[in-house]
C-alpha cells in the first residue's frame, strides 16, 4: 500500500511535539521538507485523517494535551497529581547515577578536606610536604596510565555550599538531556565536558588544585541553549532569567573578586571550556534535530 500524505504545513511551523507524540502513540509516519512546505505522510488514508484530527485537538503535542488536561482538572477542582521524588529518579536513572557519585566522592574526600583521598582524583597527582604541594607534569600523569584524572576532578568539591549548587543544578539540567536525548548521550556529554573543562583549566592555569561539576554544568547549559536555538523543544526551553543569571555568574567569577574577598579561586577557564564545548554539541545536535524535521 502507498504512502498518503496526512498534512501539508509551512516549514516555520515547530512539530517537535506534535511528532513526538506521534512516536508515543506509536502512529508510524515520516516527515520530509518539499517545495518549502513540511510534509507528513502515513501508510494510509484512515490514519491520515486520523492524524490530521490529532493535529487540530493537539498540534503542541503532549504539551497542548497536558494543558488541555490541567485546565480539565482545574476546572472540576481536582488537585493535579505531580510525579513523586521516587518516580522521577526512576525516570532520571543516569543523572540520579552522576549525582550518587558526586555524593560518594564528598564523603570520601571529606568535601576536599581530606588531601589524600582527594589526590585521588585530582588532574595530576601531588604530594603535600611541609606547608607545600607539589604537583605531577601531565605527561608523568598519562605515561602512568593514570588516565582517569583526566575526567574525575569533576567529583571533587570543596565545602556543602559548593556541592549543594552544584548538584541541584546537575538535576535540573542533567534531567533534561536525560528525557530529551537518552541517558548515554547524557553520559556521554558530562564526560566530554569535564574533559574539556578539565583541560582548559590545567592549559590557563598549570598544574593545580581544581574540581566540581561547575564545568561540566556550564557545558550542560550551551547545550541546552544552542540546541533549542536550532530545534525548539519544551525539555530545553529553560525558565525565564537562568541563562542570563548563569553568564553574568560566570562574568563575575572572571573579574577575580572572590579571591580579592579570600572566598577561594574560582576555576574560570573550566566553565568557559565547559560552555564552548556545550555550545558545540549543541550546534552539532540542534542541526541534527533541525534537519531530520
Amino acid at each position: 500500500m502507498n504512502a498518503v500524505v496526512a498534512m501539508r504545513l509551512p516549514e516555520q511551523a515547530d512539530l517537535t511535539e506534535f511528532v513526538a507524540l506521534m512516536r508515543r502513540l506509536q502512529v508510524p509516519h515520516r516527515v520530509a521538507e518539499e517545495a518549502g512546505e513540511q510534509v507528513v505522510w502515513v501508510p494510509d488514508e484512515q490514519m491520515a485523517e486520523q492524524v490530521r484530527e490529532l493535529y487540530a485537538r493537539y498540534p503542541q503535542g503532549d504539551q497542548a494535551i497536558s494543558a488541555a488536561i490541567d485546565e480539565a482538572v482545574a476546572q472540576s477542582g481536582a488537585e493535579i497529581k505531580r510525579p513523586g521524588f521516587i518516580q522521577q529518579l526512576a525516570a532520571s536513572r543516569m543523572t540520579a547515577a552522576v549525582l550518587a557519585i558526586t555524593l560518594l566522592a564528598a564523603l570520601v574526600t571529606m568535601l576536599g578536606e581530606n588531601l589524600n583521598t582527594v589526590s585521588w582524583l585530582s588532574f595530576v597527582d601531588f604530594q603535600i610536604q611541609g606547608d607545600y604541594i607539589y604537583f605531577a607534569t601531565l605527561e608523568h600523569t598519562l605515561s602512568s596510565g593514570q588516565w582517569w584524572r583526566l575526567l574525575t576532578p569533576m567529583f571533587i568539591h570543596f565545602g556543602i555550599l559548593h556541592l549543594a549548587m552544584n548538584t541541584l543544578w546537575y538535576w535540573e539540567l542533567g534531567r533534561r538531556i536525560e528525557w530529551q536525548q537518552g541517558p548515554w548521550v547524557l553520559l556521554f556529554l558530562s564526560l566530554l565536558f569535564s574533559l574539556a573543562a578539565n583541560f582548559a583549566q590545567h592549559l590557563y592555569g598549570g598544574p593545580s588544585l581544581f574540581g566540581g561539576l561547575s564545568g561540566v554544568l556550564y557545558g550542560l547549559l550551551g547545550h541546552c541553549w544552542i540546541y533549542q536555538r536550532l530545534a525548539p523543544n519544551n525539555a530545553y526551553r529553560l525558565p525565564s532569567g537562568v541563562l542570563v543569571m548563569m553568564l553574568i555568574w560566570l562574568v563575575i567569577c572572571m573579574t577575580g573578586v572572590f579571591e580579592l574577598l579570600q572566598f577561594g579561586a574560582i576555576a574560570n577557564a573550566a566553565h568557559v571550556g565547559g560552555l564552548v564545548a556545550g555550545c558545540l554539541t549543541g550546534l552539532l545536535g540542534g542541526a541534527l534535530a533541525r534537519s531530520r524535521r
